[in-house]
């Protein structure tokens, strides 16, 4: 990870970029190293102070993805938690801690949720959400629980960084103007030993088969364009639609670069963004998304390009326009640059969190609640 963690967190500059992308503000930028880009931007804040007391929400800068990372594969499960213990045990001996019981206190996971929630008998992961401490943190994770109220889901990083507004502001314009000749697109592998008939391979088998979808597949001895970023990026840049079916877990980081290419994104499942990112995205999904049930395309009954040659020219210009107009909200701006002149994912995180310390103060629920997301259960019930 070492080459990952340069520049901040964002990783190595890229340089060579086909003309596709700005020669500033882009990073070879790896997924899981959210939580050195957001230390770094956390000590640029303007309203640190070191008293506890006068904290409105206390952060703890504990790398905990980058931490249980290191211990996948070939560790015991003493080795895996043996960290994520001694900072809850440091923790809970600290004035902070006291005032509130720790549910004041949050923490960045550059990591899926259910790689800190190890269950008893499991050998993947670490046990840190689970441990009696955390579950009075809050933890801001890639992809949150669906029935956890202490985590939240924040987007994954992008290959953008930009520093000031106007960088923002340019970058949209190019999305706007770009030609878009593909009616949608893909971009990904097959998952190896699930076998054939996942929706993933159906997802990618439809593509394949249209005309007016194109394919970027990754894996399997095939060339690694995928992990280019420029690639990526003007792959995601020539299509109207952008599938993102669950891959490993509900969310994918290709659901981000696409939104960051003006694509409107096509979900499967409502695990992938609906029930996430609650402070990022807006609650109306349609308005910049594309909903099939990722059932019927497994089954055969619905066909992805089907569905998507219903949009007309205006119906799609607004959700296209949605997308661009969420960008700024969706980057992670350079942690280097002192004041970018706009709000990123990381502002949207922390006057997040500030708003959610203040419910639990007051002794409200954390969170208050959305019987709009109650209709969503049955899509988790029966995966």
């Amino acid at each position: 990870m070492c080459k990952h963690v340069a520049n901040a967190g964002m990783g190595p500059r890229l340089t060579r970029t086909g003309c596709v992308l700005p020669p500033t503000g882009w990073y070879d930028t790896n997924q899981f190293t959210l939580e050195v880009i957001f230390h770094n931007r956390m000590r640029q804040h303007s309203c640190l102070t070191a008293d506890a007391s006068r904290a409105a929400a206390v952060y703890v800068p504990y790398y905990a993805g980058l931490d249980v990372g290191r211990h996948l594969w070939g560790f015991s499960n003493n080795v895996r938690d043996a960290l994520a213990e001694d900072l809850v045990d440091w923790l809970r001996s600290t004035p902070a801690w006291a005032a509130h019981g720790g549910r004041d206190h949050f923490l960045v996971g550059g990591r899926i949720a259910w790689d800190f929630r190890r269950q008893d008998g499991g050998y993947w992961g670490s046990r840190l959400l689970l441990l009696p401490e955390a579950r009075n943190m809050t933890a801001l994770v890639l992809e949150s629980g669906p029935w956890h109220v202490g985590d939240i889901g924040v987007p994954y990083p992008t290959y953008f960084h930009p520093s000031h507004a106007a960088d923002v502001s340019s970058w949209q314009r190019t999305v706007r103007r770009a030609r878009r000749p593909l009616l949608f697109a893909f971009v990904g592998a097959r998952r190896p030993g699930e076998g054939a008939g996942t929706l993933r391979d159906t997802v990618i088998d439809q593509c394949a088969r249209s005309r007016r979808c194109g394919l970027l597949q990754c894996g399997h001895g095939r060339r690694n364009d995928c992990y280019a970023p420029s690639n990526v990026v003007r792959h995601f840049k020539s299509a109207v639609f952008c599938l993102q079916p669950p891959g490993d877990s509900f969310t994918r980081r290709s659901a981000f670069d696409a939104m960051l290419a003006g694509c409107v994104p096509v979900f499967f499942h409502p695990g992938s963004a609906y029930t996430q990112y609650r402070w990022h995205l807006p609650a109306d999904h349609t308005r910049y998304s594309v909903f099939v049930p990722g059932d019927s395309v497994r089954n055969g009954t619905v066909r992805a390009e089907d569905v998507l040659r219903r949009f007309g020219q205006a119906e799609v210009a607004a959700m296209r326009e949605q997308v661009i107009r969420m960008i700024p909200g969706i980057v992670y701006r350079d942690p280097r640059a002192p004041d970018g002149g706009f709000r990123d994912a990381f502002d949207v995180a922390v006057d997040g969190m500030i708003e959610r310390v203040s419910r639990i103060k007051r002794g409200l629920p954390p969170r208050e609640d959305n019987d709009g997301q109650r209709r969503w259960d049955g899509y988790f019930d029966s995966w």
